[in-house]
């Protein structure tokens, strides 16, 4: 009986150790086909890691591409606007020096009209003077044109019916030394003095070009004494009664500077262009541009 249960206790541990012996090589085998799944299944992983890897570079180029022209179309259409803007631009300046070109011939077409209206005034003024004279020169003498037969002359009294004129009311101030009696005084800044002997000269010849000249310096008096609006008016009647005077640029130019002290810009503006336009070449267009570039206005036509 000892015997058997000892034969029983050694073939057991015989089994025993076979079977570790026989499992452990099934357990190596096990594992290695594990890891050789799993190398697979990560070389999986990584191929698919690579497609998709693939995919995003192949579309982030499209898109990149597709951006890229995006960006270029952007570029020439603001391109092509800015070119639109610039022959808009363009097309407006033509456009506005046409008008101003436009209203200045227009301006100085009402300026030649209102000229020839005032010397036709000045013209039948002139003939009604003179009209008036010739009848003050033909009327006889109250109490009949001859004195009675055997009367004394009276001592001193002129002679009638001998053709002589009446003497006159008051005698006329030479022109040249009135004119230059008032450019002296002008200089010295006797102002008052000076206006009225320039007023002189315009009342006395008014057809004259001095008279002209004359006038501009009674709105550079006013000008002087910060009398804006006769410096004005003196002006203007130098541009309307005397445009082919000397001053007249200065005049207008004067004229310009006035408007502008007087807070009327746009009327101040007007005249310093049309200056511009019809005396170009003179310094006092030169004065009437740096003005204007002053006040920040777009010269047209220069």
């Amino acid at each position: 009986m000892r015997t058997t249960r000892t034969f029983r206790n050694q073939f057991f541990a015989a089994a025993v150790i076979a079977a570790l012996f026989a499992f452990v090589p099934v357990r190596a085998h096990a594992a290695s086909k594990e890891m050789i799944a799993l190398q697979t299944q990560v070389q999986q992983l990584l191929d698919m890691v690579q497609r998709i890897q693939s995919t995003l570079d192949s579309r982030f180029g499209v898109l990149q591409n597709l951006a890229q022209q995006t960006a270029d179309q952007a570029t020439q259409m603001s391109a092509t606007v800015n070119a639109l803007q610039q022959k808009i631009n363009n097309q407006n300046d033509a456009l506005s020096g046409k008008l101003d070109s436009n209203s200045g011939q227009v301006q100085a077409l009402n300026d030649s009209v209102d000229e020839l209206k005032s010397r036709i005034a000045k013209l039948e003024k002139s003939i009604t003077d003179l009209q008036g004279q010739l009848q003050n020169i033909q009327s006889p003498a109250p109490g009949g044109g001859m004195a009675p037969a055997g009367s004394a002359p009276v001592p001193g009294a002129p002679e009638v019916g001998n053709g002589a004129p009446p003497p006159t009311g008051s005698q006329t101030p030479p022109l040249q030394e009135t004119f230059q009696a008032g450019v002296r005084d002008f200089n010295a800044a006797r102002y008052p003095v000076a206006a009225g002997e320039f007023q002189d000269v315009v009342h006395y010849y008014p057809m004259d070009d001095t008279a002209g000249t004359a006038q501009f310096y009674l709105g550079e008096i006013a000008y002087r004494e910060r009398n804006f609006d006769d410096a004005v008016k003196a002006y203007n009647a130098v541009l309307e009664g005397f445009s082919g005077n000397a001053k007249a640029p200065a005049a207008q130019l004067h004229k310009g500077l006035a408007l502008l002290q007087l807070n009327r810009k746009q009327d101040g503006i007007h005249e310093l262009r049309l200056l511009i336009q019809r005396h170009p070449q003179t310094p006092e267009a030169a004065q009437a541009r740096t003005k204007l570039n002053g006040l920040g206005v777009r010269i047209a036509g220069r």
